[in-house]
């Protein structure tokens, strides 16, 4: 099956060089699956990488773009197919729709934002998709900690550890996609 992977990750072309070469990875990975990218759309930072290594290695990559940041100039060109939305909201939404699985590489606010929704909405029954976070020299130890103190002080229930996977590489995470079985969470509410 021809798996679409939803990748978030950061639009900084400024970032050190291990961040790159797990996007790079990352992207090989999803290509040599035959599985297809879905992303941000845009030709800058570790998104421009993932694509770029989806593409090479044969794989679809599909963008998802609003028409605001298009208009700065950094959409992708060299893509399959782009995307241009109205807005933020209904780019998170085109995404999510068309995709399989979630993978968050290291990025800021934005990143966070996607990954904290598809999260949310996972809690909450909107679907049952496989969630990865790769923890690029350490990049998420901290907020793994901050999810580990809501189920410390009963913010959130122990059983939803199982809504996301934490691994190393891209490589990995590919992995725990191809195996990802769903299961019932049982309700948000204690």
């Amino acid at each position: 099956m021809n798996k679409k992977i939803c990748v978030f990750c950061s639009s900084s072309d400024v970032l050190e060089e291990v961040y790159f070469n797990e996007a790079k990875n990352l992207g090989k990975s999803i290509g040599q699956e035959n599985f297809s990218l879905v992303y941000g759309g845009t030709n800058v930072g570790l998104m421009h990488e993932v694509a770029r290594s989806v593409h090479d290695e044969g794989g679809k990559v599909i963008g998802v773009i609003p028409e605001k940041i298009k208009n700065n100039g950094i959409a992708a060109s060299d893509i399959d197919e782009l995307i241009v939305t109205s807005d933020m909201k209904e780019r998170k939404a085109v995404m999510r729709e068309k995709s399989d699985a979630f993978v968050a590489l290291p990025g800021g606010f934005g990143t966070l934002e996607e990954i904290l929704e598809v999260i949310t909405l996972k809690q909450l029954g909107y679907h049952n998709k496989a969630i990865v976070f790769v923890d690029s020299d350490g990049f998420y130890f901290h907020l793994i900690q901050q999810f580990e103190k809501f189920y410390e002080k009963q913010f959130s229930k122990q059983n939803y550890r199982k809504m996301y996977k934490v691994v190393a590489s891209g490589v990995e995470a590919i992995e725990y996609i191809k195996t990802y079985r769903e299961e019932d969470l049982g309700s948000k509410w204690f």
